[in-house]
């Protein structure tokens, strides 16, 4: 069975978690992840640090101990035009996939947001097909200037 806590500005982790939470994300992501300052500063983001909006994090446990999934949504600040938050990040530990973990944080972000959400999925990777499921759309084609 799995559990899922939600930390969260008003619920914060200890530094031993936060560092976890990055490690995890940082090798269950694999090819779609990005480098460690990258997803520590999207968790401080969700814990409203350094004056940012915030938003949570869900961590989804198999055993009570050990980390099977976690997703980072933050919050936008925006209302309509722009999604009201933002799914940066889900991994599951790559021996649990395919039991249903990625949809069950999936399924709790959405309860959990207040409002519309927005994701980024490479074309490629297989999760896009769970997201579609969930009733994810692709709305536009996203252009970025690097600088």
């Amino acid at each position: 069975m799995i559990q899922i806590n939600k930390k969260s500005p008003e619920q914060l982790p200890s530094k031993s978690e936060f560092e976890t939470y990055s490690a995890f994300l940082y090798q269950h992501l694999e090819e779609y992840g990005d480098a460690h300052v990258d997803i520590e500063k999207a968790l401080n983001y969700a814990l409203a640090k350094n004056g940012k909006p915030g938003g949570f994090i869900l961590i989804a446990q198999k055993n009570q101990t050990d980390i099977a999934g976690i997703t980072v949504v933050l919050n936008t600040q925006m209302d309509g035009f722009i999604p009201e938050h933002i799914l940066v990040y889900i991994a599951t530990d790559s021996a649990l996939r395919g039991q249903g973990i990625g949809k069950a944080l999936m399924e709790e972000a959405i309860q959990q947001s207040s409002g519309s959400i927005a994701l980024h999925v490479e074309a490629n990777n297989p999760a896009k097909k769970l997201y579609e499921k969930l009733g994810f759309e692709n709305k536009y084609l996203e252009m970025r200037l690097t600088k």
